[in-house]
């Protein structure tokens, strides 16, 4: 019962930090930096600063949608961030380039994050199956059900990874906004606000992860 209503706190909270998410960034995206870099060109001069080569800035579609993708060594930003010379577009993008610096300096949580990205992959697109059909044959397979546990266990511990992973990038693009005066003392608080919000989103996925799997050990250790 307790679970239960964990996991739909979750998903109100959820609904809540994304709507909250999108007029933080909405307002901010208003904000002209006091810098007037873009977001591709906040990218950059951070990449050069701390002396990484081979990383490119493009630009792809979407809102909200900026990511960096360590397999091909590109920061992907949105449209808005990309052109956008707000507080909003230099947080975002400045945000995404601290993965990749994370990236180059071997960051040890981004490390055991990237490790387990195949058997992730492999448990996201199996793991629903198994615990379908751990529940359905429980009286026959019981180890079935486990089995399924033990896949989600990986989805949650990839998502319990992410935090510190995010936290940092957020941590390492704000000290080096300030710090090279892209932001001023006006300017920092909102994009520290900004990406605190986003960050949001990985906790509170982390702990609806976390609910979900301590309900499945408990119909298992029920069942059993």
């Amino acid at each position: 019962m307790y679970i239960w209503v964990i996991l739909i706190g979750v998903m109100v909270a959820s609904f809540i930090i994304q709507r909250v998410l999108q007029r933080k960034f909405d307002k901010y995206s208003d904000v002209p930096s006091p810098g007037g870099l873009s977001g591709a060109e906040v990218a950059r001069l951070m990449l050069e600063r701390n002396g990484i080569r081979g990383v490119e800035v493009v630009s792809i579609d979407g809102k909200l949608t900026d990511h960096y993708n360590p397999k091909d060594s590109t920061i992907n930003l949105s449209r808005d961030v990309y052109s956008g010379r707000s507080v909003a577009a230099c947080a975002v993008a400045a945000h995404e380039t601290g993965h990749a610096i994370q990236h180059a300096k071997g960051y040890a949580p981004l490390k055991m994050r990237t490790a387990l990205v195949p058997m992730v992959t492999f448990a996201n697109n199996t793991v629903q199956w198994v615990l379908l059909a751990g529940v359905l044959l429980v009286t026959i397979t019981p180890a079935l059900l486990w089995l399924g546990i033990v896949l989600f266990a990986l989805t949650t511990l990839f998502s319990l990874l992410t935090l510190p992973v995010e936290i940092d990038a957020s941590s390492r693009a704000v000290t080096w906004l300030s710090s090279e005066g892209v932001l001023d003392a006006q300017t920092k608080p909102m994009a520290v606000d900004a990406l605190k919000w986003a960050a949001y989103t990985y906790v509170i996925a982390a702990v609806g992860s976390l609910a979900t799997l301590l309900y499945y050990i408990s119909l298992a250790s029920g069942r059993r």
